[in-house]
């Protein structure tokens, strides 16, 4: 009967959570309702160019400013992205339209660029940069209109609409320059249903802007701050000369129109993706290949495996087998500890530490956790994920480490905590320092750097000497044979068993089954695309985790067949071989889809792109090596060794 009660309570239990759960919004993003004529504030974000990869703070071009500039309070996400939120003047009011309206104080009176301020706003034209408002949380988008290519008659009915993030500062047309003075908001709102005598509430569900240059003779402006718009076809763009001082008005119109979109789904129109069906096809095509492969991989080694060890187990014709060359004969050194294992373990520990991190961030965003709403979410997830994690990339290390023979845990432990994120830390200082020289939003300021490092004396190190001090204290692995005293010496090997001809071998499989992912990535990464896909990428990383380890497991087979038992860093290196290819990939992309002509934009790109190839190389390698590891270990103890 209290068993009954117990089942009855955790239904109760479960009941409530499920009712409770419908009010339940992710924190930062509850939707917020405004009355008609409450004011909708309009923030900057920042000022991006894919060719120059340097993110700028809006005031660091000679816009309009309110009477007071407060900026936003960010997460670590924010500031590593170079968001630097900043309120702004425009006045916008909730189903209030605007006509036109002068930004700046003096309405009759012109803005003066010097020309300097000339000088700089050319340059960021040149560099093709657009600038990234927000309202209510929603970024703004330019409307993209084309014609796809369908028959001639749809063609005069149906257009595409696509969206751009942000709207582009200005244009060029020859070697003049033309900046986009006048931007015309258009706020989408859905009204919301409520009770007959109470007023009825909206809530902004896109916010879309139409940026012109318009001339400042074309724009006739009066005392009260209103302004008239030219025709369309009557009217010149504002030039911005270089040379010389240039003379402006910034104006701005609003307009609201009702959608039948609803808050939850506001985002999807910024998420639109006409890539999806290239992404089923992709996955599909990937999991097929896979698993097709791991099949005929899986049949051989085992078809083989049992032969060996059916042959090896015989025991009347112990002399006969001896004299067979195979991977019972490395019995005796094939758990030799390698050299350097204190390095080794630190990097597999490393390597642990970035897989838990990588797993949990993908599953915790695939639930739709970590929405491009939440800004900056992700990364601050992952840089807290990643010193959580120290603990068990600790313990795992410590415990290699004493099967290895080590004796000198400390050390160790100090290794594994510094050893990659050392290396990490390093090259970001080092591109930090040229984002600064180029007084960039997108360098770190010097307050985040400490709190970084703290955090990585304070929480990170700690738990790793204290994952390592429990792996280190814990039995080491169990190695079913025992290591001879003297080493065999090793045959000559064949040419194919070069490290470098392994590396190319093993990466083909798992990068196969990735790359058309790694675009979208590469292109939310460089491009300022959101990338949402969270779902696809988990069922990549599992390919990517299935084909790294079988890859890993024939590899160290043929190698223990080819007599060489110098399998620990051999494997560690040969699994990581995809890394290579996403090198190769990276650097393709660099030449064919980004305009980046620089030297300093090169740098940066080369510089994350090498701790993108580091840190996947650590990944697969730990996949590729705890796979083979179980393998060694699993064929030797099923054969008999006297």
């Amino acid at each position: 009967f209290s068993f009954l009660q117990e089942r009855l309570r955790c239904m109760l239990l479960l009941l409530l959570f499920l009712h409770s759960a419908d009010s339940f919004y992710v924190p930062g993003v509850a939707p917020i309702n405004f009355h008609r004529n409450d004011p909708v504030e309009i923030k900057a974000v920042k000022l991006t160019s894919s060719r120059t990869q340097l993110p700028y703070e809006y005031y660091s071009l000679p816009f309009c400013q309110p009477t007071k500039i407060t900026y936003k309070a960010e997460n670590l996400g924010e500031v590593l992205r170079g968001d630097r939120i900043v309120n702004t003047p425009f006045q916008v009011s909730m189903n209030v339209e605007k006509k036109c309206e002068v930004l700046c104080n003096f309405p009759n009176k012109p803005v003066t660029l010097t020309v300097e301020q000339s000088k700089l706003i050319a340059e960021r034209i040149r560099e093709d940069y657009y600038v990234h408002l927000i309202a209510d949380n929603l970024p703004v988008a330019t409307r993209l209109e084309f014609y796809s290519n369908r028959e001639e008659e749809e063609k005069k009915k149906e257009k595409d609409v696509q969206f751009e993030h942000g709207y582009r500062l200005g244009f060029m047309d020859g070697n003049k320059f033309y900046l986009h003075n006048h931007l015309s908001f258009i706020l989408y709102y859905h009204r919301e249903d409520v009770e007959e005598n109470q007023e009825p509430t909206y809530r902004v569900v896109r916010f879309e802007v139409i940026p012109q240059s318009i001339k400042l003779e074309d724009l006739k402006a009066d005392e009260k701050s209103m302004c008239t718009l030219p025709e369309a076809t009557g009217s010149a763009p504002q030039e911005i000369d270089p040379s010389k001082e240039n003379q402006l008005l910034f104006t701005y119109s609003v307009h609201w129109e009702e959608s039948d979109i609803k808050w939850a789904s506001r985002w999807d129109t910024y998420l639109t993706m006409s890539d999806v069906q290239i992404h089923w096809f992709s996955i599909i095509n990937s999991v097929v290949v896979v698993f097709f492969l791991s099949g005929i991989l899986s049949m051989i080694i085992i078809r083989t495996l049992r032969k060996d060890i059916a042959n090896y187990n015989k025991e009347d014709d112990i002399e006969d087998t001896m004299e067979e060359s195979g991977w019972k004969l490395v019995h005796g050194d094939v758990f030799r500890p390698p050299q350097y294992p204190m390095i080794l373990s630190s990097l597999l520990g490393s390597g642990i530490q970035l897989f838990c991190m990588i797993l949990i961030v993908i599953f915790v965003a695939m639930l739709g956790m970590l929405s491009p709403s939440s800004r900056g979410a992700l990364m601050t997830t992952a840089c807290f994920l990643f010193m959580f994690m120290g603990v068990f990339g600790g313990f795992f290390a410590g415990r290699l480490y004493r099967t290895l023979k080590g004796h000198r845990w400390k050390k160790g432990a100090f290794c594994t905590a510094t050893l990659y994120p050392g290396v990490v830390f390093g090259i970001c200082f080092v591109l930090n320092c040229f984002i600064w020289g180029k007084h960039s939003s997108g360098a770190v300021p010097f307050p985040t750097m400490v709190a970084l490092l703290c955090m990585w004396f304070g929480i990170s190190l700690p738990l790793v000497y204290l994952g390592y001090y429990f792996g280190f204290r814990k039995q080491p692995y169990d190695n079913p044979v025992r290591t001879n005293q003297i080493p065999r010496q090793i045959p000559e090997q064949r040419w194919y068993m070069n490290k470098f001809v392994g590396i190319l071998m093993a990466g083909i499989l798992p990068f196969g089954a990735m790359f058309i992912e790694l675009f979208f990535i590469f292109s939310a990464i460089w491009e300022n695309q959101f990338y949402y896909l969270f779902g696809f990428l988990f069922l990549v990383f599992i390919i990517l985790v299935v084909s790294c380890s079988q890859i890993s497991i024939v590899m160290v087979y043929f190698q223990l067949c080819a007599e060489d038992y110098r399998w620990w860093w051999r494997t560690f290196l040969v699994s990581g071989g995809s890394a290579f290819y996403v090198l190769i990939y990276a650097i393709f992309y660099f030449v064919n889809k980004l305009d980046i002509v620089e030297f300093i934009p090169s740098l940066l790109y080369f510089g994350y792109t090498a701790l993108m190839v580091l840190s996947f190389w650590l990944l697969t390698g730990t996949i590729g090596f705890y796979a083979a590891y179980m393998f060694v270990r699993k064929i030797y103890a099923a054969v008999k060794i006297d």
